[in-house]
């Protein structure tokens, strides 16, 4: 079995923080997207999509999406459970984890390859065709982001984790998210009590640093 992804990179973390706090090791095979290492033959042999994270098992089996890769492990390492124990935790924990992705994630991937240079001629993610970056897509995300803060300000006021009482793969999406914001010199507003309070405990976990 064996991971590919690149270190710091926001979907590659959601996985290794995951793996991190169930104690799973495993080999990890680095790829380079900044130097394009998505895109070679090699790779695009490996995980056709040219995305990371890819898990191989080791019957060949390629799995490419963090949550799904997230999955995997959690049905087959249960504890300590991430992604809910009931059918009521269960898609509480989706519910929240889709909303980080949503309206968090996906606006800061918006401003992040629609106004780096290295990304001039790759905006989309993945080994596919080039495509030219959009200026109008980085403007719309950066209006999405004070939503998107004020959400989470707001649920920390009303729960001490993200998707309730304990932390689960939401609160794993939640701070990989803030973390991918300071790459386009975004950071939590200072008056937001809640987060700033969520943030210092999460950050304190020895997973944080996988």
């Amino acid at each position: 079995m064996k991971l590919y992804g690149m270190p710091r990179a926001p979907n590659p973390r959601r996985v290794t923080i995951f793996l991190a706090e169930k104690g799973i090791p495993i080999e990890i095979q680095e790829v380079n997207v900044a130097e394009g290492g998505n895109r070679t033959p090699e790779y695009l042999a490996v995980n056709p999509r040219g995305v990371i994270p890819a898990l191989v098992l080791d019957d060949g089996t390629v799995i490419d999406e963090s949550i799904a890769i997230c999955r995997y492990f959690e049905a087959l390492h249960p504890e300590p459970n991430l992604m809910g124990r009931d059918a009521k935790e269960i898609a509480v924990i989706e519910s929240w984890q889709r909303r980080i992705e949503f309206d968090g994630m996906l606006a800061i991937a918006s401003v992040y390859r629609n106004t780096q240079p290295l990304f001039a001629n790759r905006a989309q993610p993945g080994g596919g065709p080039d495509t030219a970056q959009i200026p109008a897509l980085a403007e719309r995300g950066h209006l999405l982001l004070p939503g998107f803060f004020a959400m989470l300000n707001q649920r920390l006021g009303e729960s001490p984790y993200v998707a309730g009482d304990r932390y689960t793969v939401a609160d794993i999406s939640a701070i990989v998210a803030i973390d991918f914001a300071r790459w386009i010199k975004v950071r939590i507003p200072e008056n937001h009590a809640n987060t700033l309070r969520w943030h210092a405990e999460v950050t304190d976990r020895p997973s944080y640093a996988a």
